[in-house]
């Protein structure tokens, strides 16, 4: 088996002094790597017929798609307010210092779809959460959360509580 972690780049003091920032293009630019992190956040729901994979902005987007693909699923993005050209529903989330959004076209997941949702970091959770919130807002049934990092003390499960959750790698 790859050993991921050696493959991301670790950046400290960015993007802020004190923050160890884990750099995924490091990872991403290795075939090897990155055919194993694909497999190894899609293996938990490979058999469990997932219709929908829902990629948060913007490394997201990366993964998700690529595992909709191994998923024989659809994609559907979630973004910044104001990305997507559509109606959309909004869903916003407390920062450490303020707030932010997300939004998800209405008809991006159909009703009662099983969806995956997929980021490459989970953190405090909130944008997670969020993400997850919108899938359920439109129908969407969320089956699962899998991301690529967690930094676990940052506990960030606390916030899914109730959903299924699979981290690749633990810092």
């Amino acid at each position: 088996m790859i050993d991921l972690k050696s493959k991301i780049r670790h950046v400290p003091d960015f993007p802020k002094p004190g923050i160890l920032f884990y750099d995924i293009t490091t990872l991403l630019q290795d075939p090897s790597g990155l055919r194993a992190a694909i497999d190894s956040i899609v293996e938990p729901f490979k058999h469990d017929g997932i219709e929908m994979v829902v990629g948060v902005e913007s490394r997201g987007f990366i993964f998700g798609a690529a595992i909709a693909d191994r998923l024989k699923a659809g994609f559907a993005p979630v973004r910044k307010p104001g990305k997507l050209p559509s109606a959309t529903t909004r869903a916003s989330y407390a920062l450490e210092y303020g707030s932010d959004a997300l939004e998800i076209h209405e008809d991006a997941v159909g009703k009662g779809q099983r969806v995956l949702i997929v980021d490459d970091l989970l953190a405090t959770g909130g944008t997670a959460r969020a993400a997850a919130e919108l899938v359920e807002r439109i129908g969407g049934t969320v089956h699962g959360l899998s991301f690529l990092i967690e930094l676990v003390d940052l506990n960030g499960r606390e916030k899914l509580a109730g959903h299924r959750l699979h981290s690749v790698l633990k810092y």
